[in-house]
């Protein structure tokens, strides 16, 4: 029986009725020679790990529209081609995810969450972009970001719908470098993930961890973050030290053959 004495809530064991023999039960508590046992309690691992698949889409979202806003006022597009940017840069990695593991209809267009992330990140900064671009490279930072979460988020999912751990890697790099390569796309530039800085390879190893944290049974919290900050530190030192991906021998003398052809042509 639980009574209530001084504001505090407590069991009197002795009102309650025999149960087996040394213990006593009373609306699913047991008490054992004098002390209350509760029941042990159990834990939605499922669920747990959904909510965390959640979270970081939602943030990656959010951050991922943020750099495309940022290009998107760049480039002097109204108020609809800023939030039609942010959106696209936002989501078009989950969609694609989404539809190759046959989670259909995508998240993005299924979840209100996602439409309102988007916006709300695309208002920001068409309203506030003076405050954001004393930012250094602005775009970079968020697009570093919105990589690293979605690298993990979607290796994550990807686990959760049974893909083998190399597959999971590969779709979490696929997901964080796809919203990337959209915006590009809309803005008429190469992708970054097509040019010679680290960009896929950094995604690759953030889901690469968290796919390995998962085989050794680690928390997927704990894996997730740190998945999260390698991809975002190997992206932010491939910028700030110029690290590049080996590039074809005739890539790099393309320039000098060009120049040469323009002298030519002066002459």
């Amino acid at each position: 029986m639980i009574s209530l004495v001084n504001g505090a809530h407590y069991i009197d064991a002795t009102l309650q009725l025999p149960f087996s023999a040394g213990t006593r039960h009373n609306d699913g508590l047991s008490t054992i020679i004098g002390k209350t046992v509760f029941p042990p309690v159990s834990l939605d691992v499922s669920a747990a790990i959904k909510t965390l698949v959640l979270t970081l889409d939602l943030l990656g979202t959010f951050v991922f529209a943020l750099s495309g806003a940022v290009a998107g006022v760049r480039r002097r597009l109204d108020l609809f081609g800023v939030l039609v940017l942010s959106f696209v840069a936002a989501n078009s990695g989950g969609i694609v995810r989404d539809v190759l593991i046959g989670a259909t209809p995508p998240a993005a267009i299924r979840d209100w969450r996602y439409l309102a992330a988007s916006l709300l990140a695309g208002a920001m900064i068409f309203f506030w972009y003076p405050n954001i671009r004393r930012l250094r490279s602005p775009v970079l930072v968020f697009d570093a970001a919105g990589l690293a979460l979605f690298c993990v988020a979607g290796a994550q999912k990807a686990l959760v719908f049974g893909l083998s751990p190399v597959m999971a890697a590969l779709l979490g790099m696929l997901t964080g470098v796809g919203g990337g390569v959209a915006r590009d796309v809309l803005l008429s530039e190469i992708p970054a993930v097509l040019r010679s800085d680290i960009y896929a390879v950094a995604a690759l190893a953030g889901a690469a961890v968290l796919v390995s944290g998962d085989a050794l049974g680690l928390p997927g919290t704990v894996s997730a973050c740190a998945g999260a900050a390698l991809c975002f530190g190997l992206r932010l030192a491939a910028i700030k030290l110029d690290w590049h991906l080996p590039v074809a021998r005739a890539a790099r003398q393309a320039p000098d053959d060009a120049a040469a052809a323009a002298r030519r042509d002066g002459r």
